[in-house]
């Protein structure tokens, strides 16, 4: 995607301070009372940002779909330190796993938001709209939902202080770790029993808790072997877990006050399908068939939900999905996705040629009212810097509607506005007749190859650019083979270090996803790694003063001129 706007902080690609002013009162609550919402397009929205969506997400991104992660930071297994099983990550932590997940996400243009989706209804073209909290929307041809399943534990003091770390349920995520040690076993519903023979060969220190009475055929067929085979069993309610002094597990304590000594505690949960946000799609749990809780049910090919275009992944489908297989099961779901788009296109072709990109659609729709978004002031930096260059070709890099673009060529600049949006370049064309100006539009997306032409600029302007990464740097590579010898390029970004801050998931979802695009770092490094160019300007300052800016915002200026 081409654009000035940076990513985080706009929903269009001009630097338009008013804008700004607005989506930074947002962010941050300092509006007097004012709070802007948005809406973007994507063509799969992806809830939930652990193993399975991140898996999902990366599989569309590399299909060249445009994809929005939209995750609230609730991971089922966030209060573990490690996880284990997974082959090439053994041991790693889960906070690892998806930092890279995340970044290889992101490398490939796909945006993980922090957020999240309150709801979803099928919109009459087909589409989903998902919507956030803050108010703000999100509309896609295809969801995913990866948003797991929330652990049920027995109401037993302590027990929740120590999930995760002294309380365990997996004999194959923790199982190992715990090895011929003490360990007591919780038992609150007949499936609690079923790990044991498991749990029995890891330890012979294993003793067996019934909290609650199983009934006569539980006793018979499963607790009858335990006892035979010398397994302790105690028969009686807990009343909570024993901590040691330094906070490690150190027994449970029975309602009759006898307290059994443990290294461990292992207890099976209950769980539930976190599948509220879809039950207005009409995506409803099933009850599931081990008795224990509920779960999403899916075509076991596709992923697909009993609602078209409706798709599920991960613990969402299958509780007992370690990490790996819940990561492959989304990475699965999100080629069968991919499968779905690419027939559907193929179908519709004859009827909508024109149909656009998934990044390009979205900025059409922010472009197709009738209303401008821009100030019609150019950029304050842009004036500064061009001041004292000669005019000749200048390209304006993600025009927006073109209050760059028309002020350079009222300088006497040869000027080109390219935009990914014809909507935008629309209002840019319709402007520069009204002043009389000449300003050639080119619809352009810039991370594809030779977006730019080939006759280089003496000026290449990016202000507040966004377009998506790529593995390949196309985009970049496009930007400084725009440059002529002799040549200027200037970028200038906001600083995004407010943009870093976090956000209160409940209350505000940050709509645009900086790293995934393009950020004036990396186009720097790329210049001060060639030969060929000399850093002119590389700095940090205020933002000049806009048309209705009082918020005091820092940019980060790039001046570079190509040498040969």
């Amino acid at each position: 995607m081409s654009g000035s706007g940076t990513p985080s902080t706009h929903d269009h690609q001009h630097a338009h301070e008013r804008h700004h002013e607005h989506e930074h009162e947002h962010e941050h609550g300092h509006g007097h009372g004012h709070r802007r919402t948005m809406q973007r397009h994507c063509e799969v929205a992806v809830i939930g940002g652990s193993a399975a969506g991140l898996a999902a997400g990366l599989q569309l991104a590399r299909q060249r779909r445009s994809v929005v992660v939209v995750d609230d930071v609730t991971p089922r297994n966030a209060p573990a330190e490690h996880m284990h099983g997974y082959l090439g990550r053994e041991g790693a932590s889960p906070a690892e796993l998806v930092a890279i997940g995340r970044e290889e996400v992101r490398s490939y243009g796909g945006e993980v938001l922090t957020g999240r989706v309150l709801g979803a209804r099928r919109l009459e073209d087909g589409s989903f709209r998902l919507d956030l909290s803050g108010g703000h929307t999100l509309v896609a041809r295809r969801v995913v939902a990866a948003t797991g399943v929330t652990d049920e534990l027995p109401e037993i003091e302590g027990l929740a202080e120590q999930w995760g770390r002294g309380v365990v349920h997996c004999p194959f995520c923790h199982g190992y770790e715990v090895r011929d040690q003490r360990l007591v076993m919780i038992v609150a519903q007949p499936l609690g029993l079923h790990a044991a023979p498991v749990w029995r060969h890891l330890s012979d220190r294993l003793t067996v808790v019934l909290h609650t009475d199983l009934g006569p055929d539980v006793e018979r067929d499963s607790i009858a072997p335990l006892e035979a085979a010398g397994v302790p069993v105690v028969r009686g309610p807990v009343r909570r877990v024993v901590e040691a002094p330094d906070g490690a597990v150190a027994g449970v304590e029975m309602v009759s006050g006898e307290v059994l000594a443990a290294d461990a505690v292992l207890v099976g949960s209950r769980f539930r399908a976190r599948a509220h946000v879809l039950a207005d799609l009409g995506v409803e749990p099933t009850d599931h068939p081990s008795g224990a809780g509920d779960f999403v049910q899916v075509d076991p090919m596709t992923g697909e939900t009993a609602v078209p275009g409706v798709y599920a992944a991960g613990n969402l489908t299958d509780p007992s999905l370690q990490v790996l297989p819940a990561a492959a099961h989304g990475s699965r779901v999100g080629a069968m996705v991919a499968f779905s788009l690419a027939s559907e296109d193929l179908r519709t072709a004859a009827r909508d040629s024109v149909r656009t990109s998934g990044q390009r659609h979205d900025w059409e729709q922010r472009y197709a009212g009738e209303d401008r978004m821009w100030s019609a002031n150019p950029n304050g930096t842009l004036v500064q810097e061009v001041a004292g260059l000669t005019p000749g070709r200048a390209l304006d890099v993600g025009a927006g509607e073109g209050a760059d673009a028309l002020w350079l060529a009222e300088q006497g600049w040869r000027t080109t506005a390219t935009d990914i949006s014809q909507n935008a370049l629309d209002h840019v064309a319709a402007e520069a007749v009204r002043r009389g100006l000449d300003v050639t539009c080119l619809q352009a997306d810039a991370v594809v190859a030779g977006a730019f032409g080939d006759e280089p600029y003496d000026l290449v302007s990016l202000q507040y650019g966004s377009f998506h990464r790529s593995p390949d740097r196309t985009g970049v590579r496009n930007l400084l083979g725009a440059v002529a010898p002799g040549g200027t390029l200037l970028v200038v970004a906001h600083d995004l270090a407010p943009m870093r801050e976090p956000v209160d998931v409940a209350e505000q979802t940050r709509m645009f996803d900086p790293d995934a695009y393009v950020g004036v770092e990396e186009i720097a490094v790329a210049v001060k790694d060639d030969d060929a160019w000399e850093v002119e300007v590389l700095e940090t300052r205020p933002r000049p003063p806009g048309a209705a800016s009082s918020h005091h915002v820092d940019d980060v200026v790039l001046r570079a001129r190509r040498l040969a």
